[in-house]
């Protein structure tokens, strides 16, 4: 197929490129398997034409408790619980009272109490006490919200984060009808045929100066090993549970979803070059060994082929690659 659009049509084009089937490349199904995978790896880690720019939407989740145990009363919302042998302490901000009829906190398949405000971490098995309603009951699993941790989980696959979209709430947005860029478009730029827009532009800078100098943007830490990415602000004040956090990052394509990367000009390239370094690798031990026929086996020359061909084609893919502007850990 000339046109690879999965990973075995990819490795029949790299085969073909080298030879096969009239040439026997002596690379076992696995190396080729490895070969791919990390001339895929560097593909996505260095050419834009693996990665795609997005924006991730980042809910702010809470801590979940899961109980099952019948109380003779509800938890109050609101109310502190506390674990006895923890010690831990939490914020109930809402959860299913179950079967009311018998008065159960805990229907039959569980109930998850949502809090906030967790501090410390709860044990499996445990039990919790409301201080204000004295209600008790047994945690069953403990589960630990973003609102609480302080970090949101990635997904696998995000290269790199530039940067968290404002998300703080003021009066400066031009829907409101006080702010005093609204009002500079009503009574300045009522008629932009003879109105000059340079002060107008001039004052906009000056106040996205100020909101710079005195609301900023929110710093982050983010580690692509870790899929964690840390925000450094007031968790519960800044942002609320059931709020969205908007990340601009880069993420990996998934070849197996858009196939057309397989097809990838210097995708093919390079994991022909990668599969033919393998089979030189595996021939150089059997230098000099000559075959039926009077041929004399000789990997080492086709693994310094390989070796130029794989420097060549990244040498020419740092050049044309963009310099990076995201954060990588």
């Amino acid at each position: 197929m000339a046109a690879p659009a999965s990973r075995q049509d990819l490795i029949d084009y790299c085969l073909r490129r080298l030879g096969h089937p009239l040439t026997e490349i002596n690379v076992d199904d696995d190396q080729l398997s490895d070969r791919l995978d990390d001339a895929l790896q560097y593909f996505q880690d260095y050419s834009a034409e693996g990665v795609e720019r997005l924006y991730l939407k980042q809910l702010v989740t809470p801590t979940v408790i899961t109980m099952s145990s019948s109380i003779a009363s509800y938890f109050a919302l609101g109310e502190t619980v506390r674990g006895l042998s923890s010690n831990a302490t939490t914020t109930l901000i809402n959860f299913n009272a179950g079967d009311q009829t018998s008065y159960n906190v805990v229907s039959s398949n569980g109930t998850s109490l949502v809090t906030m405000g967790c501090v410390g971490t709860f044990v499996t098995g445990e039990t919790i006490i409301g201080l204000k309603s004295n209600v008790s009951a047994v945690v069953t699993s403990f589960t630990l919200g973003a609102i609480d941790k302080g970090y949101f989980d990635i997904p696998d696959g995000v290269l790199g984060v530039v940067r968290i979209l404002p998300f703080t709430a003021t009066n400066t947005g031009l829907d409101y009808m006080f702010d005093i860029r609204y009002q500079l478009r009503l009574n300045d730029l009522f008629d932009l045929m003879n109105t000059s827009v340079i002060y107008y532009q001039q004052v906009k800078a000056h106040l996205d100066m100020i909101d710079m100098l005195l609301v900023g943007e929110k710093s982050f830490r983010y580690q692509r090993h870790q899929n964690k990415l840390y925000i450094d602000m007031l968790w519960g004040v800044d942002v609320k549970v059931g709020e969205y956090v908007l990340v601009e990052c880069y993420r990996i394509l998934d070849p197996d979803q858009w196939v057309d990367v397989y097809n990838d000009r210097f995708l093919k390239r390079y994991a022909t070059a990668m599969i033919k370094r393998q089979w030189g690798e595996n021939l150089k031990k059997f230098a000099g060994i000559q075959m039926p026929g009077g041929v004399t086996l000789n990997g080492q020359i086709i693994y310094d082929e390989a070796v130029l061909e794989i420097k060549q084609l990244e040498d020419d893919l740092d050049r044309i690659q963009e310099p990076p502007n995201f954060q990588v850990g």
